[in-house]
C-alpha cells in the first residue's frame, strides 16, 4: 500500500482489481488522484509501472485521462449492480481497450532475480488501455462478476470483489468501514444504556 501525501487520503489497493482501485480513488469525500504526483503514486502503487519507471511525463492531462476513464468504469460497475445499460460508459472503455497496452520485458537484476519492466517509457494511453481491458475482463468474468460489492459502510461508495469465505464480506475494508460500523455501535450501546440508568 503506498502511504499518501501530506494532507490527502492514503491510496489502497484492495479492491481486487486494477479498474476497481482506480474507481476507488474517487469514492471518497477528496478526490485522491488531484495532482500529477499523486497519479504516479498510484500507478506504481497499482502495479501498472514498476517503481523505478520514469513518469515525467505524467502531468494534469493525464490526471484529467485517468479520472474520466475511473468515471465510466464506476457507471459501468454501478450499472451492473444495478442491472442497467451503460452503453455510453461501455463504448469508451471497450474503444480503449481495443489500444495496445504498453509492451513488457523480461530483466535480469544483478542479484539474478527475473523482473518485468516496461520496454518503453509510460505512455498515458497504454496504460488507460491497461485499466480498460481489466475492466472488460471484470464484466465479461460470470465468476467475478458475481463477487462485485459496494461497502455497506457508511458513506462509503467503494466497489471490491468479495472472495471472502462464504461471501458475506459487508465493508471494502475490515480495518476500515468495518471498524467504523463497530465503533458506532458500541457508542450507541453506551448513550443508550446511559439514558436508560437517567
Amino acid at each position: 500500500m503506498a502511504a499518501g501525501s501530506a494532507g490527502s487520503c492514503e491510496l489502497r489497493f484492495d479492491s481486487g482489481r486494477v479498474c476497481l482501485d482506480l474507481v476507488a480513488t474517487g469514492a471518497h469525500p477528496t478526490e485522491q488522484l488531484n495532482q500529477p504526483a499523486r497519479l504516479r503514486e498510484w500507478l506504481v502503487g497499482a502495479k501498472l509501472v514498476p517503481g523505478d519507471a520514469v513518469l515525467d511525463a505524467v502531468d494534469d492531462e493525464w490526471v484529467s485521462r485517468f479520472a474520466e476513464v475511473r468515471a465510466y468504469v464506476a457507471e459501468l460497475v454501478h450499472a451492473q449492480l444495478q442491472g442497467r445499460p451503460a452503453s455510453r460508459a461501455l463504448d469508451h472503455i471497450n474503444n480503449l481497450a481495443a489500444t495496445p497496452p504498453p509492451g513488457v520485458r523480461a530483466v535480469r537484476t544483478p542479484d539474478g532475480a527475473w523482473i518485468r519492466a516496461l520496454s518503453d517509457a509510460p505512455q498515458c494511453t497504454p496504460l488507460l488501455a491497461t485499466v480498460a481491458r481489466d475492466t472488460v475482463d471484470l464484466l465479461t468474468d460470470p465468476v467475478a462478476r458475481a463477487l462485485l460489492r459496494q461497502c455497506e459502510g457508511d458513506n462509503c461508495a467503494r466497489l471490491y470483489l468479495d472472495t471472502s469465505r462464504g461471501r458475506r464480506r459487508r465493508w471494502c475494508s475490515s480495518e476500515v468501514c468495518g471498524n467504523r460500523e463497530r465503533v458506532a455501535r458500541h457508542r450507541h450501546r453506551r448513550r443508550a444504556s446511559a439514558a436508560a440508568r437517567t
